[in-house]
């Protein structure tokens, strides 16, 4: 598998993707942390424009998506019920989803941002169980609540290295 930034006119292929993620996360008991619009065309052409939108790709193939940043991200900035590993810089993901058609995706997507700063925060919803599972089995702590910038509650992770 390999990671690289997402071009412009692969903005539709991303759509499908997060499109999927939304059906197969309410099949799996989580029908409100994106709903049925989440993100909009909009926000990931931005994501993509500013450089902090990635694929994972298998044979050329697009299997995956994510958000990655590096610095501060104001959604993380309170974290209550809780704290972080450490205050030292971050690099972010956001919005990560899979195809489903190679096993560990995910975890190779992490992994990879994991080595961009060694040191990672992200966040999922209470009912995301997948998401939270794929995260402990990385090496993330849970750490406590935050608050995204539309007052919905999440759960918050934190890897730090040594």
């Amino acid at each position: 598998m390999e990671i690289r930034k997402t071009k412009p006119e692969e903005a539709a292929h991303v759509m499908r993707l997060y499109e999927n993620a939304r059906s197969f996360m309410a099949a799996h008991g989580n029908p409100s942390q994106w709903g049925t619009s989440y993100p909009q065309e909009d926000l990931i052409l931005r994501d993509i424009s500013a450089g902090n939108s990635y694929v994972c790709e298998e044979h050329g193939n697009i299997i995956a998506v994510f958000y990655y940043k590096e610095g501060d991200d104001p959604t993380y900035a309170r974290i209550f019920s809780g704290q972080w590993l450490n205050e030292l810089p971050y690099g972010a993901v956001h919005r990560i989803t899979s195809d489903g058609t190679v096993k560990g995706t995910a975890g190779f997507c992490l992994d990879w941002a994991f080595r961009q700063c060694g040191n990672l925060k992200i966040d999922t919803h209470k009912d995301n169980h997948i998401m939270q599972h794929v995260l402990e089995k990385n090496g993330f702590t849970r750490c406590g609540i935050i608050f995204t910038e539309d007052g919905s509650e999440r759960i918050a992770f934190q890897k730090a290295g040594q």
